[in-house]
């Protein structure tokens, strides 16, 4: 009978293996037929089209397109998008010290990094790269202007440069770079620190350490750490940085993926900084990845009060893989779960419907965890913050508004209209401004449109015999002008605040920008009142 038993046994893991060694033959095989099918197909392309064929183009194109239908994190990169994806997790590079953007005119400075060779030779954000030595850079495809300003280092250039409507000339020394992702921090009152990081580089958590001691030095006892607008990076920057303030052998997270050997739990291995200091942790809608794991860390352990709005939701896992001929490919591998279990994932890119939407988790069933102290949080559709501290819901107009170029050019005419501004902490952005600024947007910034007034210009232009729609034309544009308006005055609130960071940045740099944050940020406030309050503080972090 035991006999029987075993040989039953056997039968069925023979008949696993089987199926398994099958199954795996069978993928293989598929993969290797549709590389062959497009082998052959492009051999036949490029003897008989008619025009002639760029291999490299075709072939980076037909990849990216594939890719595109998993998510938006698997990425394919060429020799020269490798060095740039390495600039982007090293946080180091050769420039000039600033970031840019493209139109017709050619590269429009977006931001002047303060101390560096962009800033010590006067140039503003506002100033527009119209020719690259003797090169006009006018009406030139975005992929070729994205190659002008990669130079080597001590590389010298020679610019000729558009400000409010002059030509004037500058020579510009390349050098090192470096994006400190802690860009500022500091004490609001004598007990309660500041530390702000903006992504998750290789620098990431030396920084922040540096931050913390020093801030310790000088008396603090409360920290207030926000992740707002991080959009993430190195996972392993998260866990050293949850380490700080997590008791060794804590597990931070846990990663599930396809390949078992991937699949791995992340503990705290270090001696941590502090795990008595209150915290607090601020996240909004684009706090995501790293920024998620370490805040749902925090929360799963109570080790912090997070406040905010909910975040991001990418609960995915990135890896990059070499491929042949120095490219490379970033694939998603697996999924990650907090310490209480939860997958913060908020899209399914595996199910879209008809018309390509893709679902989203918190839309289904979401499950309920628990925390160490016994408080209930949910999985699916990113972290929500113990204390909601939020805008309302913005209107479509408003949206529109902030992917447009609007606000970047009424803070630009507003700096060189106003050579002075108050101090960096005490500046506001007044209701009087605003007016400024809705006149501006009808007057001067006339290109930016919402999505009706588009559709409507559309069709007017489809038929432009129709008399009777010529003649209702200007009555449907101010009606529709006038919704415009109306949706982003509802929104008055948020939008002046997005302007007057632009402003601050103009004039004081990122460091005005944060300085003012202190004093007039209502989630840091909202912050500073809970830490001082010990008894709120505990309570938040003990509720059941």
């Amino acid at each position: 009978m035991r006999n029987t038993k075993f040989k039953n046994q056997v039968l069925i893991v023979s008949t696993a293996i089987v199926f398994l060694s099958f199954s795996v033959k069978t993928n293989f095989f598929e993969v290797a037929k549709q590389i062959e099918i497009y082998t052959t197909l492009f051999k036949e392309l490029s003897i008989y089209y008619i025009d002639e064929i760029n291999p490299s183009e075709l072939t980076s194109k037909a990849i990216k397109n594939t890719l595109e239908e998993l998510d938006p994190y698997t990425n394919y990169f060429d020799e020269q998008e490798v060095q740039e994806e390495r600039i982007k997790r090293e946080g180091m590079y050769s420039g000039f010290g600033m970031s840019v953007f493209y139109d017709q005119r050619g590269i429009v400075l977006n931001e002047i990094y303060e101390g560096y060779e962009a800033d010590k030779k006067g140039l503003k954000a506002g100033d527009v790269i119209v020719k690259f030595e003797n090169q006009s850079l006018k009406n030139m495809d975005r992929d070729e202007l994205s190659e002008i300003l990669k130079v080597a280092p001590n590389t010298s250039v020679n610019l000729s440069m558009l400000r409010q409507g002059e030509i004037i000339y500058v020579t510009l020394l390349s050098e090192k770079i470096e994006i400190n992702p802690v860009p500022f921090y500091d004490l609001i009152d004598q007990e309660t620190g500041y530390i702000v990081l903006t992504r998750f580089n290789q620098k990431a958590s030396s920084e922040v350490k540096k931050a913390f001691l020093k801030l310790k030095e000088r008396g603090m006892k409360n920290l207030i750490f926000d992740l707002r607008d991080n959009p993430g990076g190195s996972l392993g920057e998260a866990i050293n940085i949850s380490n700080f303030f997590l008791p060794k052998g804590s597990n931070i997270t846990t990663t599930k993926a396809k390949v078992k050997k991937l699949s791995n739990s992340y503990k705290a291995s270090k001696t941590p900084l502090d795990t008595e200091i209150p915290l607090t942790v601020l996240i909004n809608e684009r706090s995501a990845s790293a920024s998620e794991i370490v805040a749902g860390a925090f929360q799963d352990y109570d080790r912090a009060v997070i406040l905010g709005e909910r975040s991001f939701g990418k609960g995915l896992v990135q890896q990059y893989r070499k491929l042949t001929y120095g490219t490379q490919l970033k694939l998603t591998i697996s999924k990650y779960y907090t310490p209480s279990g939860r997958c913060i994932q908020e899209l399914d890119y595996s199910s879209r419907d008809s018309k390509g939407n893709i679902s989203k988790f918190s839309d289904g069933i979401v499950n309920s965890f628990r925390t160490k102290n016994g408080r209930i949080v949910y999985d699916g559709g990113g972290i929500s913050p113990d204390i909601l501290v939020n805008f309302p819901e913005k209107t479509d107009a408003t949206l529109a508004l902030i992917r447009s170029k609007a606000i970047f050019n009424f803070s630009t005419d507003f700096y060189y209209n106003n050579p002075t501004i108050s101090l960096a902490a005490d500046y506001s952005f007044s209701p009087a401004d605003f007016k400024n600024f809705l006149n501006y947007i009808q007057t001067t910034d006339t290109i930016f449109k919402t999505t009706q007034e588009n559709l409507f210009l559309k069709a007017f232009n489809s038929i432009k015999d129709s008399k009777l729609l010529d003649e209702k034309n200007e009555d449907i544009r101010e009606v529709l002008l006038k919704e415009k308006l109306s949706q982003i005055t509802n929104d008055q609130a948020y939008l002046s605040q997005i302007i007057k960071n632009e402003i601050l940045i103009k004039y004081y740099y990122k460091k005005g920008l944060f300085q003012n944050k202190l004093t007039k940020d209502k989630v840091i406030l909202e912050a500073v009142k809970i830490l001082k309050n010990k008894n709120k503080y505990a309570k938040i972090l003990k509720e059941v």
